[in-house]
């Protein structure tokens, strides 16, 4: 059965994918239908962040599985609650809304900013102001929060009231402030698909005493970076910043679909009965799998993110045929002088598989990739930058 020709066939075709068929493999290596082994510094984008086949994750789905598969919110899973309680011990928010995706987290962030707003401001009070060469989802209304024209062609109208600041122009995000009604201020703490660009901590304590002057709210969307990848448990927190509203998913899951959204103290109480749902959000086997994922998100791991990051940079930063390294902890982005999806693709032959971010190699391993392997494939890439 020829797979590829299936797919061209009868799936939409959202997706230019790589010429290579994944039929199984354990932690950080990877088994294609040619059969060949690979490294996997994807992790699904930001999704594995223990591998694929992890153990503890598998036995926790399928003892959930083996109980129920899914009920209605209409009644209480302790799956839910128990990963509700993590998240917020882990987070220091106060409370959670499950739901199935990172676009999905951050409509209901940007739901729930309009509406404290609107109760605490006034209705006029709803414009969103997000950052140039963000990225927060698909969906209609966090297309237009994505401050990225490329992805709004085609799909006007937008959804009204998001205005775009330049990353590190403090001046004109307040004038932005000063000139337009605002509920919030969103940001990521690394813009992944903007080209793995951290904001930096000057712009950062530049939202959080903007957002206090102007009695706006702050919404993190941690859906790539977070759940330990940038050597903390949130990527804000390497910046000392304290968001009223998080977004997560991703790697939540551990490869189920799980998302989502963390209310701090001022925003903890804005939704009530009806104002939110979902069918599938707080899946109990996706719960059961989030339990096994960031009940193993310590110290001990959050060290070890951050001595394989500073081997990356180390290592890569003045290799030859690369320009620079940006990021944060696990995720990270390289600049180098030929086309990111052609450099992708010779690593692939080489039997490394790696993202891509606008002109940029992005690197997301697995947070307990095995060194051996890390070092290995480091220098697949630096062998193939020289070229």
């Amino acid at each position: 059965m020829d797979i590829m020709a299936l797919d061209h066939r009868y799936i939409a075709q959202t997706y230019n994918r790589f010429p290579l068929q994944i039929t199984g493999g354990c932690g950080s290596l990877l088994q294609g239908a040619d059969g060949k082994e690979y490294i996997d510094l994807g992790s699904g984008i930001a999704v594995n962040i223990f591998g694929i086949n992890d153990t503890a994750w598998k036995e926790a789905v399928k003892t959930q599985l083996d109980k129920f598969q899914h009920c209605s919110n209409l009644y209480y899973n302790e799956p839910a609650s128990v990963l509700a309680k993590l998240l917020c011990e882990k987070s220091k928010m106060q409370r959670v809304f499950f739901c199935n995706s990172g676009a999905e987290a951050n409509e209901c962030a940007i739901k729930a900013a309009r509406k404290w707003a609107a109760t605490h401001k006034g209705e006029e009070y709803y414009n969103i102001i997000t950052l140039k060469k963000s990225f927060h989802g698909r969906t209609l209304a966090t297309l237009s929060a994505t401050g990225q024209e490329v992805y709004h062609k085609d799909y006007q109208p937008l959804v009204q009231g998001f205005l775009y600041a330049e990353v590190g122009n403090a001046q004109q995000l307040e004038e932005l402030l000063q000139t337009h009604a605002c509920a919030a201020i969103m940001y990521e703490a690394v813009q992944g698909e903007g080209g793995v660009m951290p904001i930096g901590q000057n712009y950062a304590d530049a939202i959080q005493a903007l957002a206090d002057k102007y009695n706006v709210l702050t919404i993190a969307d941690e859906v790539q970076l977070g759940n330990g990848r940038s050597g903390c448990f949130f990527g804000y927190m390497n910046y000392g910043l304290k968001p009223d509203l998080v977004s997560t998913a991703k790697s939540l899951g551990g490869g189920l679909p799980l998302g989502a959204t963390l209310f701090g103290e001022k925003t903890a109480n804005v939704f009530s009965h009806g104002d939110h749902g979902t069918t599938f959000g707080a899946n109990p086997v996706c719960c059961a799998g989030g339990i096994s994922i960031l009940s193993r998100i310590d110290e001990k791991l959050l060290k070890g993110v951050r001595k394989r990051s500073a081997y990356i940079i180390r290592e890569l930063s003045n290799a030859k045929g690369i320009l620079s390294v940006s990021g944060m902890g696990l995720m990270l982005g390289l600049e180098i002088p030929q086309p990111a999806r052609a450099f992708a693709q010779k690593l692939l032959e080489h039997g490394v598989l790696v993202t891509t971010a606008k002109d940029k190699i992005r690197l997301l391993p697995a947070l307990n990739i095995p060194m051996e392997q890390l070092k290995q494939a480091v220098q697949s890439i630096k062998h193939c930058a020289a070229e």
